[in-house]
């Protein structure tokens, strides 16, 4: 089994800053569209807080990549392509997998940038788009079925869920510290994460300099009872309510 840690959403490079965190829950804001969109960010409701997220050079208007795409029957539609899309298949990414979904968040007004857990997705279902568009993905305007983005362009599907709250045990970022030094738990060793290889990443204290850039990490966790069991209790902190 693999865990891949996902950056998604918008941050200083991608919109121009974190996503905020309202009335106590983290509302991740999509990064602009590249190409196919059949969706603004009015479409979704986020036009005044991607406005201010990004300073006024994003409006409601502007077409936004929405995706991961979070359904209300509690599944989840999530496309990649190119070379992180060959990471994954590298590392055998596929059915029973998942995928923890993090960004740059900050509270409105007065909290500090730091990154944070805000979603997961279970793949049950992977679609190699170069053979075809499921009527579904289309249905749903999946920006990955609108348009190839890739010629490995790929769509996993299964279950998946948005945090209700901003709990410290979903904040992958230690207190006080840059966005990039996490926490992390006591199973993630070096050598087990894709990406951060180098010694001077792992850090006494149980933290991670995790790298600056970079969308898909993968841990494989085997048969390991101990990542199982934190990964249990990640999805029921994404499940539980304020």
């Amino acid at each position: 089994m693999r865990i891949v840690f996902s950056r998604k959403g918008f941050d200083s490079a991608s919109g121009g800053g974190p996503s905020p965190i309202l009335d106590g829950v983290p509302v991740s804001l999509p990064i602009p569209a590249g190409i196919a969109s059949a969706t603004t960010y009015g479409d979704l409701g986020l036009g005044a807080l991607v406005a201010r997220a990004s300073r006024g050079r994003i409006g409601e208007d502007d077409p936004c990549h929405h995706d991961p795409m979070f359904l209300a029957n509690d599944t989840c539609l999530f496309g990649q392509c190119g070379a992180a899309q060959t990471h994954l298949a590298n590392r055998g990414v596929g059915e029973g997998d998942v995928f923890l979904f993090f960004g740059l968040f900050r509270d409105e007004g007065t909290g500090e940038p730091h990154h944070r857990i805000f979603g997961f997705l279970r793949i049950a279902r992977m679609v190699r788009l170069s053979a075809g568009v499921p009527d579904d993905l289309l249905e749903h305007a999946h920006p990955h079925a609108l348009a190839l983005h890739g010629s490995n362009d790929t769509v996993y599907c299964g279950e998946g869920r948005q945090a209700r709250h901003a709990g410290d045990d979903l904040r992958l970022t230690v207190p006080g510290g840059p966005p990039s030094l996490w926490h992390r738990p006591d199973w993630l060793r070096r050598g087990s994460l894709t990406y951060h290889d180098r010694d001077d990443r792992w850090l006494r204290g149980g933290r991670l300099r995790s790298v600056a850039r970079g969308q898909e990490f993968v841990a494989d966790i085997g048969r390991r009872q101990a990542p199982r069991e934190w990964l249990a209790r990640i999805i029921a902190a994404i499940d539980r309510s304020l």
